[in-house]
């Protein structure tokens, strides 16, 4: 007789979990978003009163499986109390979310024809409840924001409260004027315009993002990056500064690309020698480069085209510009840190199969064709968003089936079924997060407009202009740094470009020059300090000082602030395209290299000799940068056109130099190592 035991039977599978209910309303979302795009039926505006209420579900069941909307409950409770008190959150906060999507529906056309203006009590209640939603979202998700618009709450009901004849006083509003502002009229507040652009064009342009990563693109593309530049241990570092190029295109956060890239590129570059505060740094200035990059252009460049009133691809064209500025000399500083920090030498290249090279140059197609699409066959804006991610979908897939049923390769085992979850999970979380953020800004938009906050800011930025534009410009600057220590990329240029642009353009800058100097502080904003969300992913996962990572992430930026104001003198760079932009683009880069070998390169051992030199870069670097006149349409032989290019001339020599001294030292002593070995990586 066996006194052997048989098999306990299998766990019995559940399907009906959290992360499969989360899974269904994310296909929910991507399939009426893709029928929206392929027929715009309904409009921007109905599209937004049906999904907005998805977007919140979806936040709710993505903080339930992160432990909770409330995890305290459970430190304070116990597990089991925490878990059922969230569940019941969860369930509650999906209820009322999708009790709203209910009403909206069956009332859209009441509302907006019938009662437009004269509400019911029923509309009032509905309107309050989602209101008070996206409010508790964002206190938990963008907690200055929250502040922000609290403050704006009371100073809507209570500013008449204030001194009658003081910078702030206005009448006051009641708390229906607010709530209906802000929800039921949809035309400002949760369902207004920049819910809209979330939805609409600003969420066509994630889907390539959400491809690239479920089918494993994004990590194809940073290996094959490290194939490319990382044989030699000085050019390791700007393996990040192209995954980041490549990464930051689609994603448009920096905080997103750091966590992307960073996972791989800070170990990286700490296993060849530099620092965790070096390494964070580099990929903090790396994703702050993604920002500016077309074609997201941190969302702002979709609000630029539409205050415009132009094609989003002219916006994109000035970014292309502007991103080039920095990544040239971005490249450069990575470079100066590496001599300074690393040992000359080979290191072993990753071993990166065919699998990956295909991947990547996927990736880069559908990019490609993205661009045709926009700017040689003339696409709107979310078609061509569409048919390129389309495009590279399919591809994926083809290449998918070739690979395992016709080539039978197996060095790369994925499953298609897990490769189309993270897609449509990936896009629902890129999506519900810009549409809730996009959201609260449109309530701070509307309450600002109902106080008549705006109309009074432009008014003080007018009399300072009165007494002097270059006043004006650093109080705008001051002013957008501010805003941008607590807020995300998104809301301070939107902030900045209605409250400081106008006054601006009114006073005679080009409106390009205003909007691209708001956006440029909203870039500067999310690395400056105390609060730079950028830096503290990468100070953790490098494991070093957040504000050591920070500050040696400053050095590396120098392009922002400079390029902030060169703008003003380098108007073509921005206003115009074709090759009056490209000879303003140069002098632009030329200058922002000549700044940063001043900043962290040398010439030579003695002090003596080095620091003169790059006094002397550093002069030539500023009248290349701030000299007005200047771009190709410049006289030749008037005196600021003769001392410009005496300048630029002289930049260019001097670079050179420095880079063959730089290029031929051996390792600075302080933090350099010795032979490292890379792991190799299978493809």
């Amino acid at each position: 007789m066996s006194t052997t035991e048989p098999a306990a039977p299998p766990p019995e599978r559940r399907w009906f979990t959290a992360a499969n209910l989360y899974l269904v309303v994310a296909a929910v979302l991507l399939l009426s978003l893709l029928a929206y795009f392929a027929t715009g039926h309904g409009g921007a505006r109905w599209l937004a009163t049906r999904l907005l209420p998805v977007a919140i579900v979806l936040w709710a069941l993505r903080a339930y499986l992160d432990g909770g909307p409330y995890p305290w409950f459970a430190v304070r409770f116990g597990e089991r109390t925490g878990r059922s008190v969230n569940r019941a959150f969860t369930v509650l906060y999906s209820l009322i979310a999708l009790t709203a999507l209910a009403y909206f529906w069956s009332e859209y056309d009441a509302l907006t024809l019938l009662r437009s203006g004269s509400y019911t009590t029923l509309d009032l209640v509905m309107g309050s409840l989602v209101l008070l939603l996206v409010f508790e979202i964002s206190r938990t998700a963008h907690f200055v924001l929250f502040v922000v618009n609290l403050v704006l709450v009371a100073y809507a009901l209570w500013g008449s409260y204030l001194p009658m004849g003081s910078f702030f006083w206005h009448p006051g509003a009641s708390l229906e004027r607010i709530v209906t502002s802000s929800t039921v009229e949809f035309s400002t507040g949760v369902f207004g315009g920049y819910t809209q652009m979330a939805l609409t064009l600003i969420a066509a342009f994630l889907l390539l993002a959400a491809v690239a990563r479920g089918f494993g693109g994004q990590e194809a593309i940073m290996l094959t990056m490290q194939r490319l530049v990382g044989q030699r241990r000085r050019t390791v570092p700007l393996t990040t500064v192209l995954a980041s190029v490549s990464v930051g295109m689609v994603t448009g956060s920096a905080a997103a690309n750091a966590a992307v890239t960073g996972g791989f590129t800070i170990p990286l570059m700490k296993r060849h020698g530099l620092r965790g505060r070096q390494a964070g740094a580099v990929e903090t200035a790396a994703s702050m480069g993604g920002l500016m990059l077309p074609p997201l252009m941190a969302v702002a460049g979709f609000i630029m085209a539409d205050i415009l009133q132009v094609p989003y691809w002219e916006v994109a064209l000035r970014g292309f510009g502007i991103s080039a500025v920095y990544f040239v000399t971005l490249s450069l500083a990575v470079y100066l840190l590496s001599v300074r920090r690393l040992a000359a030498g080979h290191v072993p290249p990753p071993v990166v199969g065919v699998v990956r090279h295909v991947k990547t140059g996927l990736f880069f197609g559908a990019v490609i064709a993205l661009i045709l699409l926009l700017g040689v066959a003339g696409f709107g804006e979310m078609r061509a968003a569409l048919y390129a991610a389309t495009l590279l979908f399919s591809a994926m897939l083809l290449f998918h089936f070739v690979q395992r049923y016709l080539l039978r390769d197996t060095a790369e085992r994925r499953s298609l079924a897990r490769d189309l979850r993270v897609t449509v999970e990936t896009f629902a979380e890129l999506t519900w997060y810009l549409v809730i953020l996009m959201a609260t800004l449109g309530i701070m938009i509307g309450l600002f407009t109902l106080t008549g906050f705006i109309l009074r800011m432009g008014s003080l930025m007018l009399d300072l202009a009165s007494w002097s534009i270059v006043l004006t410009v650093l109080t705008a600057f001051l002013f957008g740094w501010l805003v941008g220590t607590g807020l995300p990329p998104t809301a301070t240029y939107i902030i900045v470009a209605v409250v400081v642009v106008q006054p601006l353009v009114e006073w005679g800058i080009d409106p390009w020059v205003a909007h691209f100097f708001a956006f440029m502080l909203a870039i500067w904003g999310e690395l400056s300090p105390p609060t730079s969300l950028t830096a503290a992913v990468a100070s953790r996962i490098a494991d070093a000082s957040f504000m050591a990572t920070m500050w040696e992430a400053l050095k590396l930026c120098l392009p922002i602030v400079l390029v902030t104001f060169g703008i003003f003198v380098r108007t073509d760079a921005v206003v115009t395209t074709g090759w009056a932009q490209i000879g303003d683009v140069a002098l632009l880069t030329l200058g922002c290299l000549a700044m940063t070998f001043a900043a962290m390169g040398h010439y030579h051992p003695r002090r003596a000799v080095d620091v003169p030199l790059r006094v002397l870069v550093a002069l030539c670097g500023a009248v290349v940068l701030f000299l007005p006149g200047g771009g190709l349409a410049l006289g030749a032989l008037s005196v600021p056109g003769t001392l410009l290019w005496a300048a630029a001339a002289a930049t260019v020599a001097l670079l050179l130099l420095g880079l063959w001294r730089c290029s031929g030292e051996r390792a600075v002593s302080e933090g350099a190592t010795g032979e490292v070995e890379s792991a190799p990586v299978a493809a």
